[in-house]
């Protein structure tokens, strides 16, 4: 293989081969080609695009770059669900016992934040004691006894993808549909799912901002991800408010016991939840309708025994025993808690959510540099849904700040985050469409 040629064709407009893209991803992960030629051949990517073969090429060459878990073992169908990230999506800690509590596995690969995204990993990592990277025998052990098990990315799965991002993350080629789609799910496919769900956020708080572009990107995902062998489909939800009523690390652990404990019924949260876990049931084929399959999740939930699960989980993985029965003596609190009061009367009917994940990470609650160290404590809460009448001074949000001044600052910040009508607004439905 000579990289210089295999970049040449795509700069042209070529379409790459099965073995010239193998060839490439096999000396990037051996370092046998250079940062520079690895930069421009995704730059050549990023203009001349890929086809759905090469890009299912593409990410069976990156998933192939390390270990592929094998579930031969577990006597339920594996799967799992990723989320192109969003402000409070908390999701992935509730919808991963539910599924297991249905009789799914649910080995979950989770990430940390980016940008103004809150990262399932930096929540899990509110809970004192638990292990995010466990070796394969713990992880294998806990999904085969628990369930389900939420960690992290480890150094045996994808290498390829490490160090493609890593590239891509300095030379603006981030947002290339192909690229974008074979980091994702060289991940997930390395985890040995026979099926997958996908939840692409759209809206003000997402990274695809339009229908357009999210859907471009779902029926990529979907496509390449099902060319790829593993049965997958996708649910387009809006993200132009926070999803969650708290954004912030140990305040969305707290909001998902709550979730859990059947407190949250009714909200989009709950909608998105027992939707994406409808999909994954389905997938499964251990229901026949969805009709089942919602009844079924929602038994999950009501009964208890998701919460049951996620408990199971968190002692598994070398957190509190009785984490969910006293999490207050557990998740760290900030010691200034400031209301966000309503600038005049009316109807919330706006959110700037994308600066309203942005506020979060200014308190600490996510990272400027990859170095940062992150407050798990801090954080907004009771942030009130789009639709809600308000009078001027009640409060639409919570500011949890380590210290005054930043609080207030903040406060001015979150404030300014919404938009207040004369008129109630219209209520768009969290989930937007399905691809399959």
């Amino acid at each position: 293989m000579i990289p210089q040629e295999i970049i040449r064709r795509k700069r042209d407009g070529a379409v790459l081969s099965q073995e010239e893209i193998t060839a490439f991803i096999r000396g990037l992960t051996a370092e046998e080609v250079t940062e520079g030629q690895v930069a421009a051949l995704a730059m050549a990517v990023f203009f001349r695009g890929m086809s759905r073969n090469e890009t299912v090429s593409l990410t069976l060459a990156m998933r192939d770059s390390g270990d592929v878990m094998k579930w031969d073992d577990v006597d339920r169908p594996v799967a799992d669900k990723h989320s192109t990230g969003g402000v409070g999506d908390n999701v992935s800690l509730m919808l991963a016992p539910i599924a297991a509590a249905c009789g799914l596995a649910v080995p979950m690969i989770s990430g940390r934040g980016l940008g103004h995204t809150g990262g399932t990993l930096d929540k899990l990592q509110s809970i004192p004691g638990y292990n995010v990277t466990p070796d394969a025998a713990l992880l294998r052990k806990v999904v085969a006894e628990v369930g389900c098990a939420v960690i992290g990315q480890t150094a045996d799965l994808a290498p390829a993808d490490r160090r493609l991002y890593a590239i891509r993350d300095v030379t603006a080629t981030v947002e290339s549909v192909p690229l974008i789609t074979a980091s994702i799910l060289s991940k997930k496919l390395a985890a040995g799912l026979e099926t997958l769900v996908l939840d692409v956020k759209v809206g003000n708080g997402a990274f695809m901002e339009t229908m357009d572009e999210a859907e471009a990107l779902a029926r990529s995902l979907v496509d390449v991800a099902n060319g790829a062998g593993t049965r997958t489909s996708a649910l387009l939800t809006d993200m132009n408010q926070s999803l969650a009523d708290a954004a912030g690390n140990a305040l969305e652990i707290r909001n998902c016991l709550d979730f859990l404990a059947c407190k949250k019924n009714g909200t989009r949260l709950h909608d998105v939840v027992i939707a994406l876990a409808v999909e994954m049931l389905m997938q499964a084929g251990i229901v026949r309708t969805r009709e089942e399959a919602s009844l079924e999740a929602t038994k999950a939930l009501d009964s208890g025994r998701a919460l049951e699960v996620f408990s199971r989980m968190v002692h598994s993985l070398g957190g509190p025993v009785d984490f969910v029965e006293n999490a207050d003596r557990h998740l760290r609190k900030a010691p200034f808690v400031m209301p966000v009061p309503a600038p005049e009367s009316g109807w919330l009917c706006g959110c700037s959510t994308r600066e309203l994940g942005l506020a979060v990470v200014e308190l600490g609650g996510g990272r400027k540099r990859p170095q940062d160290d992150i407050d798990h404590a801090v954080g907004l809460d009771e942030i009130l849904p789009l639709g809600r009448q308000v009078t001027k001074g009640d409060p639409i949000a919570f500011v949890h700040a380590s210290g005054r001044d930043g609080g207030e600052r903040l406060v001015k910040s979150v404030a300014n985050c919404f938009t207040i009508a004369d008129q109630a607004p219209d209520r768009p439905p969290a989930i937007l469409k399905r691809i399959d």
